[in-house]
């Protein structure tokens, strides 16, 4: 029973991996139309290792281990698996400041494309918001009061790790914001292929992040964390290559990578609180919303088409 929620968590992860970063693939296709078919190659083959590991595999570990007082980074890898009580005492007593300022990273994330960032409108409500994009610094500020304010009652340390999430997500957000503009740029620019395929590593780095702490709502197992993510970016690298242009067709999968957002930082929360979450919680959300805007996608496909 464990192995198959262990696949469950792994096949879950490499999904939302994959849906969170199709709008960085489209891009990412359009940069590598102007390259050789060896750099392509490269991308795909050499540049996966980077992406895997010093990505999807050393920042969950680095914020394990940085969560896990008197942990070594080494026992971090496996901590979850370990039947050492002390251990298990560690990652009991840290881990909601770790869970807390995922959520209210993930959460803010949602909040800032509900409000700000261009979406194919596919709820109720969507446009109105849009229009009031200006409602995203109020929203955001009130998550946080809220959020420290009940925090605070648990210990001041977990009140920190929310303040940290939202500091953490203004932060990578100038950094995302930047990338873009920079990725966007080497379309069609004079640069040599070993020049845009290191700007594309570097940009991939910083997207990275979100389907990073978005893994914790799954799971605490760097192991774990780095397979399911590990597949997707591999996936990803393959869709971006081969059919980025299917893809694109699906108009309401970021949706469905967002409001998926949402719930992975609901859950981790809840977590954080003490509200116990089934582990199974997170990949099922993610199925659901993902296969609801995926079905969406196909019936507003088919009806274009007629």
């Amino acid at each position: 029973m464990q192995i198959l929620l262990w696949l469950l968590t792994v096949v879950g992860l490499a999904l939302f991996e994959m849906i969170s970063s199709v709008d960085n693939a489209i891009v990412n296709a359009e940069v590598l139309s102007g390259m050789s078919a060896r750099a392509r190659r490269w991308f795909l083959g050499w540049g996966v290792l980077f992406a895997v590991f010093a990505v999807r595999g050393i920042l969950p570990l680095f914020i394990v281990w940085v969560t896990l007082p008197g942990v070594g980074p080494l026992d971090a890898l496996t901590a979850t698996f370990s039947s050492d009580p002390s251990v298990r005492s560690a990652i009991d007593h840290s881990s909601p400041v770790l869970l807390v300022g995922g959520g209210c990273f993930l959460v803010f994330l949602f909040l800032h494309w509900l409000f700000l960032e261009p979406k194919n409108y596919g709820m109720a409500g969507e446009r109105f918001l849009s229009r009031h994009g200006e409602w995203f610094y109020a929203a955001a500020s009130v998550v946080l009061c809220v959020l420290a304010w009940y925090a605070l009652e648990a210990g001041p340390l977990l009140a920190f790790g929310a303040v940290v999430g939202s500091t953490v997500f203004f932060i990578t957000l100038g950094f995302k914001q930047n990338a873009d503009r920079r990725e966007r740029s080497l379309i069609g620019s004079g640069l040599s292929d070993v020049s845009k395929i290191l700007f594309l590593e570097v940009i991939d780095s910083t997207f990275s992040i979100d389907g990073v702490l978005g893994a914790f709502a799954f799971t605490l197992a760097v192991p774990l964390i780095l397979a399911g993510n590990g597949l997707g970016a591999f996936l990803v690298r393959e869709i971006t290559v081969r059919s980025v242009a299917t893809i694109k067709r699906y108009r309401f999968l970021k949706n469905g990578a967002m409001y998926s957002i949402l719930f992975l930082g609901v859950i981790m929360l809840l977590d954080a609180f003490g509200i116990p979450i089934p582990s199974w919680a997170s990949p099922l959300a993610t199925f659901a919303t993902v296969g609801f805007y995926f079905l969406k996608s196909r019936r507003a496909l088919r009806s274009g088409e007629r």
